[in-house]
């Protein structure tokens, strides 16, 4: 499951950052809807006409009085932690144990007989819905056939269940060790008649699944996670090879005759054969696409670099980059113009030694895989209109969207947005959305950070809004999941699923999809 950083980012001129006006006092943001045009009032302290950057600059910072913190009622709590991947999760892992009782109670002797490809089986689903290219398939045809003709409802649940496609990926290979167990549990009971070496391989294949599985705790995956990124790939395909061995091993092998039946056609026959065949395809497929490219790095501050590659891309997808082609490798949202622009960005906050080694070692040439994967906000092309919220470098994730539609709006929280993120993603921003289609808050400037619950509920009416997309980092994506939650206006935020107890930005925040 892959992570995606968020972290800080400027305001310059604030007629250049969806101001309709610029005057002492408080300042009206008039929407243009397709209709009609709606022109709401909204409390967003500004700084006089009169001050320039520099004496704002100099002038003490008198902070934003912080809006108090609401009690969020436990069903609101509960909704947010019951997510649609706990959802899949539950299904999957509950019908498995299910079709796992009849079987060991001798109900169900197709599946104690094949357990083997019962196992195999869930390992396919599992790998199968984290391969990019599928996951690519499955965005397009549902962008292609329910874009903004389908009741809302219907869109809301493809999205959320595209966003959570991992509680199935969890619910299916956890399944399959238990299955797995089951098979060389089998195997052993049956020793007199199984051979030695197909034991072996059992036990070793549990082994290595079930360290493989402890690899990707969210405990694991976000406080350790070089080692999630190692032990996760490495081990799960030294799992696949034992698999093949214990699979074909268990199916040569001739109980009755209690010797080795070599031929081809008997193996072709085998049910599990082709379910580890399509497995490794799964597997295999987007390392095809793995290439070593060109990139140019742009540094405007010690805190974020700005990589260039080329060609350009449609909005929403991610891209996986790594100084190695086969070790870690990171997940960043990609900016571009659009499919027919010359090049594409990723805007890389440093958090890690990998993104740290950016800034102080810029690459010349990186590996990363050609085919990018599918972001949530990839399905902004089922909505009419569309709210884009992200803090910090979490840009990168949002800002291609509302590049490319022009039915989506454009909210960002963070500090020295242009001196931070420099030249390069500011001009993307100017030249590409109107200065009514969005609102760059700069706390340093403003003095602190916004009411995103009364900014958000606004936009949302007047700009006509049907979903909000939040990127940001746990707190900031709690408190704007539980306030549009109260306030009943559909949302997807970032996928966080570890936080410590003492700091609660230690998680990393999930946005999709693949094996990291």
């Amino acid at each position: 499951m892959p992570s995606i950083p968020t972290s800080n980012a400027s305001f310059d001129d604030d007629a250049e950052k969806g101001v309709a006006s610029i005057y002492p006092g408080d300042i009206a943001i008039t929407f243009s809807n397709e209709k009609k045009d709606v022109t709401i009032e909204q409390v967003l302290p500004v700084a006089a006409a009169s001050e320039t950057n520099e004496e704002l600059a100099a002038k003490p910072v008198q902070t934003a009085s912080k809006p108090a913190k609401k009690k969020v009622s436990k069903w609101i709590l509960w909704q947010l932690w019951f997510n649609t991947y706990r959802k899949l999760f539950t299904i999957v892992f509950i019908a498995n144990v299910i079709m796992f009782g009849f079987a060991v109670s001798g109900r169900w002797h197709y599946a104690r007989k094949y357990g083997g490809a019962m196992a195999v089986g869930n390992f396919n689903v599992a790998v199968l819905v984290r391969n990019e290219i599928f996951g690519r398939c499955l965005y397009l045809f549902v962008n292609t056939c329910f874009a903004k003709w389908t009741p809302l409802r219907w869109r809301l649940m493809c999205t959320s269940i595209l966003q959570h496609l991992g509680g199935i990926h969890s619910g299916c290979a956890i399944s399959g060790i238990i299955w797995l167990i089951l098979r060389t549990v089998d195997v052993f009971r049956a020793h007199k008649e199984e051979h030695a070496v197909v034991l072996a391989f059992g036990v070793l294949t549990c082994v290595t699944m079930v360290i493989t599985a402890v690899a990707a705790l969210p405990w694991v995956r976000n406080t350790h996670h070089n080692v999630f990124e190692r032990w996760h790939r490495f081990m799960g395909w030294f799992s696949l090879v034992l698999t093949w061995m214990f699979v074909l091993l268990g199916d040569l092998w001739d109980t009755t005759t209690k010797q080795w039946n070599l031929g081809g056609e008997h193996i072709v026959k085998q049910q599990d054969f082709w379910y580890v065949m399509c497995m490794t395809a799964w597997i295999a497929l987007p390392w095809i696409c793995t290439r070593k490219v060109p990139v140019e790095v742009e540094l405007p501050s010690n805190k974020v670099a700005v990589l260039r590659f080329e060609r350009g891309m449609q909005q929403s997808l991610l891209a996986r980059i790594s100084r190695s082609a086969v070790k870690e490798y990171h997940a960043f949202g990609i900016i571009s113009e659009g499919t027919h622009a010359k090049y594409h960005y990723l805007v890389c906050g440093v958090q890690g030694d990998f993104t740290r080694s950016l800034v102080n070692d810029p690459p010349k040439y990186i590996w990363t895989r050609e085919l990018k994967f599918a972001g949530v906000s990839n399905t902004s092309a089922l909505y009419k209109r569309g709210i884009r919220i992200c803090t910090g470098t979490g840009i990168g994730a949002a800002l291609s969207t509302c590049i490319q539609s022009p039915n989506w709006f454009l909210i960002w929280i963070g500090s020295d947005q242009e001196k931070t993120f420099g030249p390069t993603i500011s001009g993307l921003i100017k030249s590409n959305i109107e200065p009514e289609r969005y609102l760059l808050w700069d706390s340093k400037v403003r003095g602190g950070r916004p009411d995103t619950r009364k900014i958000l509920k606004e936009v949302y009416k007047s700009f006509n809004a049907e979903v909000v997309f939040i990127t940001s980092n746990y707190t900031g994506n709690s408190e704007m999941m539980q306030a549009c939650k109260e306030e009943g206006i559909p949302c997807f935020g970032t996928l966080w699923d570890f936080v410590s107890a003492d700091r609660s930005l230690t998680g990393r925040g999930l946005q999709a999809y693949g094996w990291g």
